[in-house]
């Protein structure tokens, strides 16, 4: 986990400091920051060798043709898969073939359709052995397990006209990129209950880069469709296995309840891959997201829940959703957003130990006239930022509109946001919260908070519209919009209401 990078019992000693003693241990705590973001990452990079090369017996153990590995010539046993499910079915005995050529779809259909014959009796379970299982499309069903082996690869076809067409979703109107239908996900699941994907990191593949040049090039007329979408459904896990290179958004749970999302890595390129956010809650509600690596082309995480007046006559917040021991990075976007499509309202959201690294944004809330709803009681704890150009943003102006349609008059109400043990080295701009007259920024606390610099001009904690406290002492000086408080709770300073807003983009 992202423990407070300063020990508890050094904060004390810390605040009795002179500044120029106080600086340097702010910088001697930014090298710890260092020190540890590399031990998280090196961590990480040592799963991902493991999952290439092994070790059995001292002899080193590698991928050859086909996905299985080898010492000297002789195969690894393949890990057994355990039996989850009453009945157990594997893809091959419907007619499946795994060469990486052959379409898989109608294997993946007659699967389901025979699990759901069982939903009376728990249900079932599909097993995908090793190999690379190339497919159209296809539906879950309730009381499913979708179990991918280790070295499985589902491949999504890149054609997209084997992709069917879907009716836009209620709370984004006409379509989110074009007007009309929208494409469907490669693995997708409505009005369903108690539904798994896990495995032993197996791989679900959208072979997303034909998807993403056509819309770059504007030959697409229809919304792109998600890697996995699961709708109006409850009891869901997702485990233990690897998505990448979606079309779109990767995996986007909509108006769910009780989801839980564990040790799930997420992947595409930083660069060149627009708009594969890694995982979209969407009018969800109790939501578990923990223990998973997320490295996208636009938000690792974006929370959602409905766009202007679709969003608003929807009416679905997403609520009570817990984020922990997350490693994430995006240079085009944030690592976890809050926005801008919401609507329906967002609150009771707790973010904690959370590295982002070499990316463009932390942590960001983003929201605009027109949207209506609310975000409040949002808890961000324990976050180390690592070269992150912005850390924390609050933007009200984020002004992109389902259509022109919307009403001026929607103004999102923004309360109740907590920031404590915020840590790191290589931030650019530490705080940005841009309210406005018409959007005020409400009831924010900064406690604990040190962060080193690479910017060293004075607009590096930016403010407008914004009321709050800040408790103790924290680094980099806030602005003066917040009342400051000592540790025991008593006023020292009380804040200064300003209407200039001092928000420099140029930074």
């Amino acid at each position: 986990m992202v423990e407070t990078l300063l020990p508890s019992r050094f904060q004390s000693h810390l605040q009795k400091l002179d500044p120029k003693r106080r600086l340097l241990a702010s910088t001697i705590a930014s090298h710890k920051t260092l020190l540890f973001a590399f031990l998280w990452i090196a961590a990480f990079a040592s799963v991902f060798l493991w999952q290439r090369t092994s070790y059995i017996g001292g002899y080193v153990v590698g991928p050859v043709a086909g996905g299985r590995f080898t010492v000297f010539g002789r195969a690894k046993p393949l890990r057994p898969v355990p039996r989850l499910r009453p009945a157990v079915f594997d893809l091959k005995e419907f007619g499946g073939v795994g060469d990486g050529v052959t379409v898989n779809t109608e294997a993946f259909e007659r699967a389901v359709v025979e699990i759901s014959k069982l939903g009376g009796g728990g249900g079932g379970q599909l097993n995908v052995p090793p190999g690379r299982w190339l497919t159209a499309p296809f539906n879950l069903t309730s009381r499913m397990t979708l179990f991918l082996a280790e070295d499985c690869e589902i491949l999504g076809v890149e054609d997209e006209k084997f992709w069917p067409l879907m009716p836009p979703l209620p709370s984004y109107g006409y379509g989110r990129e074009r007007p009309g239908p929208r494409y469907g996900s490669l693995i997708h699941g409505q009005n369903l209950k108690d539904v798994v994907i896990t495995g032993h990191n197996g791989t679900i593949n959208g072979q997303g880069q034909s998807w993403w040049k056509k819309h770059q090039r504007r030959l697409l007329n229809n919304t792109r469709g998600p890697l996995v979408q699961i709708m109006w459904s409850s009891d869901i896990v997702i485990a233990n296995v690897t998505l990448r290179d979606s079309p779109f958004w990767t995996l986007h749970p909509y108006d769910c309840k009780n989801v839980t999302i564990r040790n799930v890595t997420i992947l595409a390129p930083v660069t060149g891959a627009p708009n594969t956010d890694g995982i979209d809650p969407d009018s969800c509600e109790d939501m578990v997201i923990e223990d998973c690596y997320i490295s996208t082309g636009d938000d690792a995480i974006a929370i959602k829940s409905g766009w202007d007046q679709f969003g608003i006559a929807y009416g679905r917040p997403s609520t009570n959703i817990l984020i922990r021991n997350l490693i994430v990075r995006s240079v085009i976007s944030a690592g976890v957003s809050i926005g801008s499509e919401m609507s329906g309202g967002i609150s009771n959201v707790t973010i904690e130990n959370l590295l982002i690294w070499n990316s463009r944004r932390g942590v960001r809330i983003k929201t605009a006239q027109g949207r209506g709803g609310y975000i409040k009681n949002i808890t961000y704890k324990n976050v180390t930022l690592d070269n992150v150009r912005v850390g924390i943003v609050i933007k009200t102006d984020y002004n992109e509109h389902a259509d022109d349609n919307y009403d001026r008059k929607a103004y999102p109400t923004l309360s109740g946001f907590s920031f404590s043990g915020i840590h790191g080295q290589g931030v650019r701009v530490p705080v940005r919260i841009h309210g406005s007259e018409q959007i005020p920024v409400r009831n924010v606390t900064f406690r604990d908070m040190s962060v080193g610099l690479t910017y060293k001009k004075k607009h590096i904690f930016q403010c407008s519209f914004v009321k709050g406290r800040v408790i103790g002492s924290i680094f980099p000086r806030p602005c003066e919009n917040f009342d400051v408080y000592d540790e025991e709770g008593r006023l020292v300073k009380p804040a200064t209401e300003s209407t200039v807003p001092d928000i420099d983009y140029d930074i």
